[in-house]
């Protein structure tokens, strides 16, 4: 069985053919930089990277685009409450997100471009529609490009939305429109807004329309078509609807397969900032859930179902993900932590169906139980068996507790191995007392680490400790 892959534009679950036999070219709608990033945000880095990573396993060479919106209305809206420079806004929150994607373990795109990177490219694809009929620049002077939406017959397709129905576009004053549905592809300056945010442009000083950028971004680096395009279901429209139209318009066949995302919901409402609603990494933590578990939470669900957050469910996402770490630390313990092999013939089967990870996990969870059992009887080779494969394929989901990711050889490596070192002396203390039989001061010591969140088992092989709960 090959990928098979749901696209929205056919509304229908399709193979996956690629443009160019081995080479895949994926584009993901990135974060506008206004404000750090919450965990809504964070669960699209995560479920397109496990995309990443399957289409990686299975033998393609994957160009994967992930870009940044430094420019944009609602980042000046923040600059001038706070006075300072728009691009200052957006390099800090740059830092953040780059930072939280790498506490879960996200690969690094291939290219990660900028918006304000790309303004000559922009610049070329709008002269191309006004040359062909389908943009106009405002005939009041003030700068601004539209799209002409009544220009493109296919206008609406991807959201299935007639366009006779459609509300008039919001990115942009009437001022200039010959239509209420024409958007935004260049924005003239404007005097209430701060004085560095524009460029020099064939129609005067201005800025980028939000949907341009990632038109000119998918032909920059992955050409005038490519395979894959990505983001979360409150972008089919306007914004995929409209990067559609004016690439198509301009002669680009752009996306074949469209791929979105669940979103992340809090109480039945979409989170954001702006709701009040948006929790971070930086919350998480102080639930006791480390960045792995929350990957895993993210990936026990199908990537276009819509997670309604709870802390009791993410919570149970952590107990879950415990339990499984228990088994492969104990396996490792016995067997050696082995390498990585074959996958399961049902778990492959379950990620070419649209990447079901929820069934892909009750492999996980099936093989775990064979393990446990290995485990309680004397046959290492079915202990190491098990083993490899339970960490193939949480490796494959990014959530191998083994990966230097995790474990401290890779990211915050001196800061484990500090953790490691105080740990280790704590049991040392623990182990003389024990061995003096003062039995007060060695439960001393092991209360106090978990009160620390450091729980100690007891094993035939000595002591292991882990961070959170014992199960």
């Amino acid at each position: 069985m090959s990928l098979r892959l749901y696209d929205t534009a056919t509304r229908t679950v399709r193979d996956f053919v690629p443009q160019e036999a081995g080479k895949v070219g994926v584009y993901l709608c990135g974060l506008t930089l206004q404000a750090p990033p919450h965990i809504g945000h964070l669960r699209s880095g995560v479920n397109y990277d496990v995309l990443r990573r399957w289409l990686l396993h299975s033998g393609y060479e994957v160009r994967f685009i992930r870009n940044l919106t430094d420019i944009d209305d609602k980042i000046l809206v923040k600059a001038m409450e706070q006075g300072r420079p728009f691009w200052s806004i957006a390099y800090a929150n740059e830092q953040k997100l780059a930072a939280a994607y790498r506490a879960l373990n996200v690969l690094p795109p291939t290219y990660e471009p900028r918006a304000t990177g790309h303004i000559p490219e922009m610049h070329e694809l709008i002269a191309r529609l006004i040359a062909e009929g389908h943009a106009y620049p405002a005939s009041d002077g003030s700068g601004d490009v539209y799209f002409d939406v009544a220009s493109y017959p296919a206008y609406g397709s991807l959201s299935g939305q007639r366009p006779e129905a459609m509300q008039p576009a919001g990115d942009a004053p009437d001022r200039g429109k010959r239509d209420p549905r024409d958007f935004a592809l260049w924005k003239g300056v404007k005097p209430d807004e701060p004085a560095d945010a524009y460029w020099p442009s064939p129609w005067g000083r201005g800025r980028p329309g939000w949907h341009i950028e990632c038109s000119a971004m998918c032909w920059r680096y992955l050409g005038a078509e490519f395979d894959i395009h990505g983001g979360g279901l409150d972008l089919i429209f306007p914004h995929h609807e409209n990067e559609i139209a004016q690439s198509q318009a301009a002669g680009l066949p752009f996306a074949r397969y469209w791929v979105h995302h669940g979103l992340l919901s809090i109480a039945g409402a979409k989170m954001g900032k702006s709701a009040g609603n948006a929790l971070d990494l930086d919350y998480v933590a102080t639930l006791g859930v480390r960045p792995v578990e929350l990957r895993y939470y993210y990936v026990a669900a199908h990537y276009r179902s819509v997670i309604d957050y709870s802390e009791d469910s993410l919570r149970e996402a952590a107990i879950t993900y415990r339990r499984i770490e228990g088994f492969v630390q104990r396996a490792a313990e016995r067997v050696g932590a082995g390498t990585l092999g074959e996958l399961p013939a049902a778990f492959s089967a379950a990620m070419d169906d649209d990447l079901n990870t929820s069934a892909a996990l009750a492999v996980l969870h099936e093989a775990i139980r064979d393990g446990n059992t290995a485990l309680a009887g004397t046959d290492d080779t079915a202990v190491r068996g098990a083993l490899t494969q339970v960490r193939s394929m949480l490796a494959l989901l990014g959530v191998d507790p083994l990966d230097g990711a995790w474990n401290g050889t890779g990211q915050d490596g001196e800061l484990r191995g500090v953790v490691d070192s105080l740990v280790a002396l704590a049991l040392e203390q623990r182990a003389q007392a024990r061995g003096r039989k003062d039995w007060a001061a060695a439960d001393a010591v092991r209360d106090q680490l978990k009160q620390a969140g450091v729980v100690v088992e007891d094993t035939p092989q000595g002591p292991r400790w882990t961070i959170g709960e014992q199960h």
